[in-house]
């Protein structure tokens, strides 16, 4: 196996240290200390820690994402497994040593109102993961696939949440617990008000 290029290993260490202590908590001198690359490879391949920390944003969005899918498409066969089968790959998730709740949200609030590109990039992620989710709802025979979604992401994220500050892993089966009845109204009468 190929060893990772420089710029593959900044991105990586910054990610993990990132993750586990916070974009502003990590400094540029222990990221490169971590990753074993001199300050001149750093500006090489980022101008600035912010160009940094976007691309680790990036990189965290295509490992979730395609985590999760991966973890749906093998677990679930239904639409309705589907949607369901999201929350057990967040129990999964919220059950990990390392975990310290979405990465996205955490940037989204340690950069609120004062670094628009990496807010935006947490935006992203989100429509994204509801763009799957849509996808994922339009493929049963939901009267209204969007909201579900909606709902969906909402139960997801409130599950991140509510795990990370109790470190309670089985707020991803309550949230499970909740999608499915709300599932089974949709499916049943008239769409959620």
């Amino acid at each position: 196996m190929a060893r990772p290029s420089k710029r593959d290993q900044l991105i990586d260490t910054a990610l993990d240290l990132f993750y586990r202590e916070g974009f502003h908590a990590t400094g540029i001198d222990r990221i490169l200390s971590e990753a074993g690359v001199a300050k001149m490879t750093l500006y090489k391949h980022f101008r600035s820690k912010d160009a940094l920390i976007e691309a680790v944003l990036q990189r965290r969005d295509e490992q979730f994402r395609e985590w999760l899918m991966q973890y749906v498409e093998s677990h679930a066969g239904t639409p309705r497994d589907r949607l369901l089968a999201v929350f057990d790959a967040h129990e999964e998730w919220f059950r990990r040593p390392d975990y310290r709740g979405c990465m996205f949200l955490n940037a989204a609030a340690e950069f609120a109102g004062n670094a628009q590109p990496l807010a935006r990039l947490a935006d992203e992620h989100k429509r994204l993961l509801l763009g799957y989710l849509r996808g994922l709802a339009a493929a049963g025979s939901f009267q209204n696939p969007d909201r579900l979604a909606d709902l969906m992401l909402l139960l997801t994220d409130g599950a991140i949440g509510c795990a990370l500050v109790s470190g309670d892993a089985s707020w991803a089966e309550k949230a499970k617990d909740a999608a499915a009845i709300l599932i089974d109204v949709d499916q049943n009468t008239a769409p959620v008000p």
